[in-house]
């Protein structure tokens, strides 16, 4: 019998399979019990002095960089409020919290790897994300603009938080996990949110590193990013990420299919600005038969089933869309 983690290193590696493997990562009674994820996290703990508040509730709260961000609603992570680096002249004084990595406890990790027949990577705590993480250290609009004007500082940001994140992809390399995650959102509603030519001077060559790590110990490299990706996706395929849990329908489908099905697995996911939460569940449907038409008419696997549940999608379209994925 074919265990979870073989599912989706198959689906990974496009190979034939009898059923789509799927991600279900809701802590829902029913979600779980008609609908198990073959995809799994193990347990780990970082710690930081600098962090408080509560994450994902109303109200402010401070995360292990010194981001101070605010909550207007429960249930969302909110906006940064106070970047520590919107201010170039704390640039000397900062120093990213390395201790998160030296003193993180990662004890269960190995163990729980082992006693699963599951897929286990760790997800967004742990993503390799350095240009958010700059976003947030320096304020978007101050980023896009530094990149716009090839501001020397912006380098010392970008070497210092990739240092950072080049430590903890090792980290978890060193781990038993199967995947590696990256995350960063790089596009708009119809473009990259800065030129393809910026994004493979700049940032390519992060990415790179971590998919290298990554690789050199075996694991598999997923990568998160919404809005309008199509520019970079042959740059994504050519540094070695495997899957890519992106906005698929921002996006030319059949285009999409046509140029890299067979070449990068599609980790999900359904339309979550207008189907999930505005369809109903009988166009759920038609949108998770779209995506299985569209891609698996050009490779027998290379997909993931997966969507998300944010707090506006009725819990009956997420039950539809995975219920449609299991035929």
């Amino acid at each position: 019998m074919t265990t979870s983690r073989e599912l989706v290193k198959k689906a990974l590696n496009f190979e034939k399979l009898d059923k789509i493997p799927r991600e279900m990562y809701f802590d829902n009674e029913y979600l779980l019990k008609y609908f198990p994820s073959d995809v799994a996290s193990p347990p780990f703990a970082y710690y930081s002095d600098k962090k408080s508040g509560i994450i994902n509730a109303k109200g402010f709260w401070t995360d292990e960089w010194g981001c101070v961000w605010e909550a207007a609603e429960e249930g969302v992570k909110g906006e940064v409020k106070n970047s520590p680096l919107g201010n170039w002249d704390n640039l000397d004084r900062f120093v990213p919290p390395f201790e998160v990595l030296k003193t993180a406890d990662l004890s269960k990790v190995n163990e729980t790897c082992s006693l699963s027949d599951k897929f286990m990577i760790s997800f967004w705590e742990t993503a390799a994300s350095p240009f958010q993480r700059m976003q947030f250290l320096r304020g978007t609009e101050n980023l896009l603009m530094d990149l716009a004007y090839g501001e020397k500082e912006l380098y010392i940001l970008r070497n210092m938080v990739h240092d950072y994140f080049i430590q903890q992809t090792e980290m978890w390399s060193k781990t038993d996990v199967d995947g590696i995650h990256i995350e960063d959102d790089w596009g708009s509603q119809n473009s990259l949110l800065i030129s393809p030519e910026l994004w493979r001077e700049f940032f390519k060559p992060l990415y790179l590193d971590y998919c290298k790590i990554a690789h050199s110990y075996g694991k598999y490299v997923v990568m998160h990013s919404d809005g309008f990706i199509e520019p970079i996706m042959e740059d994504l395929i050519e540094i070695g990420v495997n899957a890519i849990n992106s906005q698929i329908f921002c996006m030319d489908m059949n285009s999409l299919a046509d140029k890299y099905a067979g070449r990068i697995c599609f980790w999900g996911e359904i339309d979550r600005q207008y189907l999930l939460p505005f369809g109903t569940p009988e166009e759920v449907r038609a949108g998770v038969r779209r995506v299985k038409d569209t891609f698996l008419g050009k490779c027998p696997s290379g997909l993931l089933a997966q969507v998300h549940w944010g707090k506006d999608i009725p819990i009956e379209n997420v039950i539809a869309a995975y219920d449609e994925w299991d035929k």
